[in-house]
């Protein structure tokens, strides 16, 4: 999880992003940055948008879509990258259905999660598993358990712990607190305000803005695919549009 390329500002550069479906366009002309030891918000109705955004950028869209717009990366260009080279170069994803392999244990999960460094010869990336499960302690607490025995709030902290495995520079996540009971949904989101402090960028999608603008610094709100507003996270927490139409009559605490 340590983060060695903090000085690349924005980690995340998104301009003018377009993505399609046959002829139905799901996301129109979204710009979207991300710094090191941030976190960013997209929120957002269901079917706003927001996953087609985050496969746009993991380079995983279905063979029956298309993208276009520019992607920079630590000051590159990636449109063009296959989804191994993304998750290579040290991007991951958490996706909405988490898919963890059922049949193995906790543990196995994690280190899974690192193999990219295993493969690239990164001596003593096993140690980060003892930085996840500092993060998570029922996670060590389960570790010799079979991740499909786990509760949904455990198989949601196993996703996040995974994709930490890899110490990525940008880590999305799709709906983490999607049918997790609110109590659960307050841990995972005060975990995911502590990974600030490791450097890594945080591209988060949730349709639970409030539990999303209450740990993000900077937020978008899409509607339709596209941008309505944009602001730093406490702004459009106050924002009367955002209010109606996502956090209800008034700004309760996740």
């Amino acid at each position: 999880m340590r983060n060695k390329n903090t000085f690349h500002d924005p980690v995340l550069k998104v301009t003018g992003l377009s993505a399609r479906y046959g002829k139905v366009t799901a996301v129109s002309d979204v710009d979207v940055a991300v710094k090191s030891s941030s976190i960013v918000t997209v929120i957002g109705a269901n079917g706003a948008g927001k996953s087609t955004l985050l496969n746009s950028l993991m380079g995983s869209l279905p063979l029956s879509g298309s993208s276009n717009g520019s992607i920079e990366y630590l000051g590159a260009e990636i449109s063009g990258w296959q989804v191994e080279r993304r998750v290579d170069e040290g991007i991951s994803l958490v996706p909405e259905r988490r898919e963890l392999f059922g049949s193995m244990t906790v543990e196995d999960n994690l280190l899974l999660g690192g193999f990219r460094l295993h493969k690239a010869g990164q001596k003593g990336w096993r140690d980060t598993i003892d930085e996840v499960y500092e993060l998570f302690p029922r996670l060590k607490e389960r570790r010799t358990q079979y991740a499909g025995t786990l509760s949904g709030g455990e198989r949601q902290m196993l996703a996040v712990g995974r994709a930490l495995m890899a110490q990525p520079r940008l880590l999305m996540l799709d709906e983490p607190s999607l049918g997790l009971a609110p109590r659960i949904v307050r841990e995972i989101f005060h975990i995911i305000g502590r990974l600030r402090s490791t450097g890594v960028a945080i591209l988060l999608v949730e349709q639970n803005a409030r539990a999303a603008l209450q740990v993000a610094d900077y937020g978008y709100v899409l509607e339709t695919g596209e941008v309505v507003l944009e602001g730093p996270a406490s702004e459009l927490a106050d924002n009367p549009r955002v209010i109606e139409s996502y956090l209800g009559l008034g700004k309760k605490k996740a």
